[in-house]
């Protein structure tokens, strides 16, 4: 997506060699006109699969999730909570997940009642680096029984390698930008 990458060059900071800094628009501050733009390409992205739910991980996805519902036909968004909240006392799905960025593990947890078997549930994501969250994801839908339509990520950091092991496990990727490398502060992306 060029109006993406020029975004990144734009408004994004890269930070050593495998940090890109986005927060003025992607996941502190929200440029809510643009991210419309990122819902409709995943819509264009994904249009011949069904998707009966998204699900994607508090809070830095919900946006980006929100964006894209209405190119589905509005289906419900899910977001795997990263703490287990007291009202959670039914039964839920639970995997665990490195966060590169924080340096953190966190648990995963989705209610049982809002993964359904025999359902096209689509991932989307802010970034993909090493691949955690994503396939934490792809093991909560599959766990339901339900099928995984694909993963939808705004960026991807492709010198990281989470597309790749989502691949080896039979999952669509679609990356809206990859960044294939940070050179002296500088950002280069892949080439189509």
């Amino acid at each position: 997506m060029e109006a993406l990458k020029q975004k990144i060059m734009q408004d994004g900071v890269a930070i050593g060699k495998d940090i890109v800094k986005v927060d003025s628009f992607l996941n502190h501050q929200l440029d809510t006109r643009f991210l419309e733009e990122v819902g409709a390409e995943f819509g264009r992205r994904f249009a011949d699969v069904k998707v009966d739910r998204i699900l994607t991980v508090e809070a830095s996805g919900i946006a980006i999730a929100m964006a894209a519902a209405p190119h589905f036909d509005y289906p419900p968004v899910v977001f795997a909570k990263k703490a287990a909240p007291n009202t959670m006392v039914e039964g839920f799905y639970e995997e665990e997940a490195r966060s590169f960025t924080k340096g953190t593990v966190s648990k995963l947890r989705v209610s049982e009642r809002f993964l359904n078997a025999g359902e096209n549930v689509l991932i989307l994501d802010d970034f993909l680096a090493y691949g955690e969250a994503s396939l934490a994801m792809v093991e909560m839908v599959r766990s339901a029984g339900a099928d995984v339509a694909g993963v939808g990520i705004v960026i991807e950091k492709g010198f990281q390698g989470g597309a790749a092991k989502l691949k080896a496990k039979g999952v669509r990727v679609e990356s809206l930008a990859v960044i294939d490398r940070i050179d002296d502060g500088t950002v280069i992306f892949r080439e189509e």
